[in-house]
């Protein structure tokens, strides 16, 4: 291949990159963070596999999404309402706004939590301060300016990793743990493997995904449905590794998390958590204050990404469902419910902390909730996948629906062992 033509191939590659990163990254917000602490720290290196298996089931999961928005020019709730009826899609859409403002809410405090550790200050300031700052730049920025800033924002995951090698492990055992699968056996432990992969393979990550992709094409000038509607082979590809890419990221951050606390907290006899400061405040004597601050400046860094993602991708799912105007490109007095729900859910998440939620526990149990949704929703997305109608002639490819099948009912078999183990 000529030079000036795999340079020209590079350049469009590094420009397509993007929504798939994103995504990926805003994987393992505060919420992923604390569960994944939580993890590590009562069960120690057990659940290290799950790392293995979550990478490709989110992979194949994000990537039909993406195909999903790629293919039909639209989002998931205006697909889903071409085959299912009204009020169970709404119902749908109602559940991830409770799950997603829940979430937000103990993001804040997570977020407000670390920055208080970090700067010594009240935290209680910082959630606000935080909410004022995210609902700003998320009404004032356009979509390009958005995902760029999101795009940097990914670096702050490499912290993880970091602090893992700085703490230091028996790398002997973390083989044993991550290539020999250890199964839960009480009702606690299929808990905690319900919360990661409802927290790994989270519905808002579904729409959210989708709807960035119809949010691409916009911004690169197909305005209109049809000109949307079908995707070039070269463009699924291109999305097919930016998604493989950020799965992989977002899961490497998972595995190190759940190790820096395995071999700090739970070997130490550290087993219950209750806030991230505890997480936090625990590493510093075992870890090292170097560690500890990374820990804790990598839970700001991630909420930053993460809250954005949250919020709008309820605010999409709705605007898609009700027919209001929306999109990130536009202006307030263009899409004001669109960006009024997004007002909405911060504004509820910060009532949420002045009301004294414990934020460790609401984001494990939110994650809990997205692990009994999200199986649900993904039975939705196979059906659309497959419609060749809707799918415009591209339907999902054979591996991947059955990725996807299998990572269904994975959920759906955690999800009942939770309740009857």
């Amino acid at each position: 291949m000529p030079k000036s033509s795999l340079t020209r191939r590079l350049r469009h590659l590094l420009r397509s990159i993007g929504p798939g990163i994103i995504t990926g990254a805003a994987d393992d917000d505060p919420s992923g963070i604390a569960t994944y602490s939580v993890a590590g720290a009562l069960l120690g290196t057990r659940l290290l596999w799950t790392a293995l298996i979550t990478w490709p089931m989110m992979a194949a999961v994000q990537m039909m999404c993406a195909r999903i928005g790629l293919v039909t020019g639209q989002g998931l709730s205006r697909n889903f309402g071409h085959r299912f009826p009204r009020w169970l899609v709404f119902v749908a859409v109602l559940a991830l706004l409770i799950a997603n403002t829940i979430n937000i809410g103990a993001d804040l405090a997570g977020m407000a939590d670390a920055a208080g550790m970090l700067s010594g200050f009240n935290s209680r300031w910082f959630v606000v301060i935080f909410a004022l700052l995210i609902s700003w730049a998320t009404i004032r920025l356009q979509y390009r300016q958005i995902a760029s800033v999101l795009k940097w924002l990914v670096l702050v995951l490499f912290a993880y990793p970091i602090t893992a090698f700085v703490v230091g492990a028996d790398w002997l055992q973390v083989a044993r743990a991550t290539f020999i699968p250890s199964l839960p056996h009480t009702r606690d432990e299929w808990s905690m493997l319900v919360a990661i992969l409802g927290t790994t393979i989270s519905p808002y990550l579904f729409f959210w995904q989708a709807s960035q992709e119809v949010e691409e094409e916009k911004d690169a000038g197909q305005l209109t449905l049809a000109e949307r509607r079908g995707s070039t082979e070269e463009e699924l590809a291109l999305r097919n590794i930016d998604v493989n890419v950020g799965a992989f990221f977002s899961n490497i951050v998972m595995f190190f998390i759940i190790l820096t606390t395995a071999v700090t907290l739970h070997s130490h006899g550290i087993t219950k958590i209750e806030t991230s400061r505890e997480a936090a405040e625990a590493l510093r004597p075992l870890a090292g204050r170097f560690a500890a601050t990374l820990f804790t400046a990598g839970i700001v860094g991630v909420g930053f990404l993460a809250i954005p993602t949250l919020a709008g991708s309820t605010a999409y799912a709705f605007a898609e469902i009700l027919g209001w105007h929306q999109g990130l490109n536009k202006r307030l007095t263009q899409a004001r419910a669109f960006y009024a729900l997004i007002l909405f859910s911060t504004a509820v998440g910060v009532a949420l902390d002045f009301a004294g939620i414990n934020p460790v526990k609401a984001l494990y149990w939110t994650a809990v909730i997205n692990g009994l949704l999200a199986p649900f929703l993904l039975v939705a997305i196979l059906i659309i996948a497959a419609d060749k109608t809707l799918m415009q002639g591209q339907p999902s490819g054979r591996l991947g629906w059955i990725v996807v099948a299998i990572t269904t009912a994975a959920m759906f078999i955690a999800g009942v062992a939770m309740f009857v183990v």
